[in-house]
């Protein structure tokens, strides 16, 4: 049998590139004779940079320290591909993870815009930008300071970083502003959600960054003022993705907004990989109604009916009812006994995953 092993990262707990070795090596544990590849993905989030990497060898691999939400230097891995693409993540200068305590009114996004920089001073003329996992709600306003926006308040002076600052802010100055690159900037976002409003960026995620519900309402507050004063479409599904970086870069830079998984899976070649596949292979932390909604596993199920190439899913957790176009699930909690087991040893327990979905899905082939 030929199998594609093409996993989303499970958040918290492994990558994507990790997940799918050890996926791969479970299933070829119990069937060492198939043909199996491995293909991780993302959907924009966290390991967007790694799904590349291990799709195109001959991206090369650049790192560069810049300032992370909070301040504090942290080190970012971006990708130049030989077409001169370079492939940027948020969650890795601008992610909640790297701050040392939440901080939903002064997190930003100054360190994306700081890793475009690098990029772009390299020759980029291109850029792929996922959004996703970020600490801060300021409208990607940092990243585009550090791209040469000035914001002033009503008496001249520059306002301090972060998403609350925007609430005085009287100038938006894009006379130093570095140009886009001349073959565009796409963001990967894997939501739908406007800027601000109730199923906006503060509102939606706000809380998970540490934000109150009087915080919650200062940060919607002040990105609808952003808005006001910036323009663009404050509206458009998946403005509000990384705390509305999407908005700010597509308003201000240009950028164009695009589901995530969808085009990750297209960017890698994952339709040509599965030509001629028998099973497909992927998983993700939590298995739900949700993912059906352009997240990578989601996404996936779309294009293997396409072809008819059979699915078996291994997820954190598995709940709800699966749909008909998976042909095993595999939860690793149940595998694992309860979910603190399952992530002290996530390779493990995906291992035995792939062991079983390989024997469920041999079985069904023979059938």
């Amino acid at each position: 049998m030929r199998v594609v092993v093409a996993p989303d990262s499970f958040k918290g707990s492994v990558g994507a590139d990790a997940a799918a070795r050890a996926l791969a090596n479970g299933w070829l544990a119990h069937r060492p004779a198939d043909e199996v590849r491995l293909l991780p993905l993302a959907d924009g989030g966290e390991g967007t940079v790694d799904a590349f990497a291990a799709a195109l060898p001959d991206a090369e691999r650049r790192t560069v320290t810049v300032p992370g939400p909070d301040g504090r230097a942290v080190s970012a891995a971006w990708l130049l591909l030989p077409d001169g693409t370079a492939v940027l993540e948020l969650a890795q200068s601008s992610g909640l993870p790297l701050m040392a305590a939440p901080d939903p009114f002064g997190a930003h996004t100054y360190g994306l815009g700081a890793v475009a920089r690098a990029a772009l001073d390299a020759g980029a003329t291109r850029l792929v930008i996922g959004l996703g996992g970020s600490a801060s709600t300021d409208g990607g306003t940092g990243a585009l300071r550090a791209l040469g926006l000035r914001l002033r308040d009503a008496q001249g002076r520059d306002l301090p970083l972060g998403g609350a600052a925007l609430a005085d802010l009287a100038d938006v100055d894009a006379t130093d502003l570095l140009p886009a690159p001349p073959g565009g900037v796409q963001l990967l976002v894997d939501v739908t959600a406007p800027l601000a409003g109730p199923a906006g960026a503060a509102a939606v995620y706000g809380p998970q960054k540490g934000a109150g519900s009087a915080d919650v309402a200062l940060l919607d507050g002040a990105l609808r003022w952003f808005a006001d004063l910036a323009g663009g479409d404050p509206d458009e599904p998946g403005a509000g993705a990384a705390g509305g970086t999407a908005y700010g870069l597509a308003t201000l830079w240009g950028a164009r907004i695009v589901p995530g998984a969808t085009t990750i899976a297209e960017l890698v070649g994952l339709a040509d990989a599965l030509a001629g596949t028998d099973v497909l292979l992927t998983g993700e932390g939590r298995f739900d109604e949700t993912s059906l909604t352009g997240k990578v596993v989601g996404s996936l199920l779309d294009v293997a009916a396409a072809v008819d190439v059979r699915v078996g899913v291994a997820a954190g957790q598995v709940t709800g009812r699966v749909p008909g176009s998976v042909s095993a699930a595999v939860s690793l909690v149940e595998l694992a006994g309860s979910v603190d087991a399952a992530l002290q040893e996530p390779a493990r327990w995906l291992h035995e995953a792939g062991g079983l979905l390989a024997d469920r899905l041999a079985t069904l082939r023979l059938n």
